[in-house]
């Protein structure tokens, strides 16, 4: 079949099935293009919670899947590659919060959404690059905080909010490439750029970056928004490439300059239009979280939306 002829399917298909697409700014263009809510960890998690359609095709990584399916267990979740996985979500399992918690009683684990089902249903609360901070500072001071499982992201916080908080060391592959050398590189050749930088990038806690008044360390909407109502003609782009595509799309007369334009997640990659399509077709490669470990995780999804007063 031709794109065009799969868009049409994916189309009617959706109709008959009363099914939603929800993708990541990190998946392809062309799947962007086909999917009814486009957003990070936090707004898909919200629109999966949100949405009532039968069926949620997720383009995206498998542990986002899990979120909705824990989000939604009457829903039917599907992704369109089952080996899509994650290096970060993958660094941590639930035994590691289990000996922490051995060790640290009466502490408070708080879980980067981009962690497993397993490690959810160990957490004490979630959070979001957009919203870490306001979880963080929700805890009371004299508890000890253990942030896993991305280090670049949790001593940013443990920066900015001066808390007690023990760090698991994982990290993203593609934002662990954003350090402080490679992002003053691009800058010299941009200095009149603007510069969004992700909390996941190891530059993200670097105090040379705080020094820069142009910079700004925002999530992956964040950074969308910002491209939109800043006054910046020009900026300097440090996470995933793929979320420039829709940055083009709010501001058309910008310029974005990807830190490393070939630095990509090539798990999220994997998911292709046809993959959709056979996803939605053959509703295959389905994310059903067990439900014993589906109780024990949504609370913590739930602390994390009621902060937001979502």
């Amino acid at each position: 079949m031709d794109k065009g002829s799969i868009i049409k399917e994916i189309s009617r298909l959706k109709k008959e099935k009363n099914a939603v697409i929800l993708a990541h700014y990190y998946v392809e263009p062309e799947v962007q293009d086909i999917a009814d809510y486009i957003g990070d960890s936090l707004g898909l998690s919200q629109m999966a919670g949100q949405t009532d359609a039968d069926i949620i095709i997720f383009c995206g990584v498998s542990f986002m899947a899990e979120t909705a399916s824990i989000i939604s267990p009457d829903k039917r979740v599907f992704v369109p590659d089952i080996s899509a996985g994650c290096s970060l979500a993958d660094s941590i399992k639930a035994d590691d919060i289990i000996n922490w918690r051995e060790r640290n009683p009466g502490g408070i684990v708080v879980s980067y959404v981009n962690s497993t089902a397993e490690v959810k249903a160990n957490t004490d609360i979630c959070c979001t690059s957009a919203n870490a901070m306001q979880v963080i500072l929700s805890i009371p001071e004299n508890k000890k905080i253990f942030f896993v499982p991305d280090k670049n992201l949790a001593s940013y916080v443990k920066i900015m909010s001066g808390r007690d908080i023990d760090i698991w060391e994982g990290d993203c592959c593609v934002h662990e490439y954003f350090d402080t050398k490679v992002l003053q590189e691009v800058i010299k050749l941009h200095p009149d750029a603007e510069i969004l930088v992700h909390p996941e990038s190891s530059s993200s806690h670097d105090p040379a970056i705080y020094e820069l008044e142009n910079a700004y360390i925002l999530s992956t909407t964040g950074m969308v928004k910002r491209a939109k109502i800043s006054d910046a003609k020009k900026f300097i782009v440090a996470t995933e490439p793929g979320v420039i595509y829709q940055m083009q799309r709010l501001a058309p007369d910008k310029e974005f300059i990807a830190v490393e334009p070939y630095n990509k997640c090539y798990q999220m990659r994997k998911v292709t239009l046809e993959k959709v399509l056979a996803s939605l077709r053959e509703e295959r490669y389905e994310i059903k979280v067990p439900e014993e470990i589906q109780v024990k995780a949504l609370p913590s999804i739930e602390r994390m939306l009621r902060i937001l007063g979502a």
